[in-house]
């Protein structure tokens, strides 16, 4: 099982760049940022942790241009959004930009992908809640078209357009992995209908080892997982190294170097310990 990390990069915090260089010094194999592009200040959704949802939420770069800081800083780290919200983005410029992504760290994007939670924020991208999950399937279709063909065109109820020439291509055969989050009770169907796997957040260890067993008897194979936002209990992480889980996706602080430090030294202990 892989160690990766996770973190909202901000204006306050440890510059991306650094990050990934901390990452890819410590053996980390692959660092993955979340993505925000606004918090609506009425915060009529409920934070789904509970309490004050902390300002790195409405604080975050944009992932692509953090992830390509960090391309730039790195060699052989693997680059992930955790998740995208391809129902705020247009299909077309996103497609664009993972394949620039690839293409410029030599093929290391993992394109994580998730429908959201704050349905303010849905709605100001002119997203209606209700169809969020239709309108991911449809926009990584639509994206995984113009990555796969040279000249795209698709037709569906939420995304429409005529054949078009759009490169750079990824720099993967045939793409990036698409990485469905998420922990609804329907997200299954959506990592088989169009994932390459599946990034659920994490939950108690025997529901999802549970899901996990299900989802592969449903695919007839292993179905890649990393889990996202990944305890450090040792004794869960050698259930899910046993289970076949590819990564684990530890959180680290949007904070200064020594939190970020002192974070993936615990993380790596842990490990350790699962490793005897």
């Amino acid at each position: 099982m892989k160690l990766a990390a996770a973190v909202f990069p901000t204006d306050e915090t440890l510059p991306p760049h650094e990050v990934a260089q901390l990452c890819e010094e410590r053996g980390f194999e692959s660092l993955w940022f979340p993505e925000h592009t606004h918090i609506p200040a009425s915060r009529a959704t409920p934070y789904p942790a509970g309490g004050d949802l902390p300002s790195m939420y409405w604080r975050s770069l944009d992932p692509f241009v953090a992830l390509t800081a960090a391309a730039m800083a790195t060699t052989e780290l693997r680059l992930g959004t955790g998740v995208c919200l391809v129902i705020e983005r247009d299909p077309i410029i996103t497609a664009k930009e993972v394949a620039s992504l690839d293409l410029l760290s030599g093929g290391r994007v993992e394109f994580g992908v998730g429908a959201g939670w704050n349905r303010e924020e849905m709605r100001n991208h002119g997203t209606d809640p209700r169809n969020r999950m239709a309108v991911m399937a449809e926009r990584v279709a639509a994206i995984k078209t113009i990555w796969t063909e040279s000249e795209a065109s698709f037709h569906g109820e939420h995304v429409s357009f005529d054949r078009i020439w759009s490169w750079p291509k990824p720099v993967q055969d045939p793409h990036p992995r698409v990485w469905v989050g998420g922990n609804g009770p329907t997200v299954e169907d959506r990592v088989l209908a169009f994932g390459d796997g599946w990034m659920p957040n994490v939950i108690d260890d025997d529901e999802l080892l549970g899901r996990i067993a299900s989802l592969r008897s449903r695919a007839g194979y292993d179905v890649p997982v990393s889990i996202n936002a990944s305890p450090r209990r040792p004794e869960r992480l050698e259930r899910y190294a046993e289970a076949g889980v590819e990564r684990a996706i530890f959180y680290v602080p949007s904070a200064g170097r020594d939190e970020i430090e002192q974070r993936m030294d615990a993380v790596q202990d842990s490990w350790v310990q699962v490793c005897g």
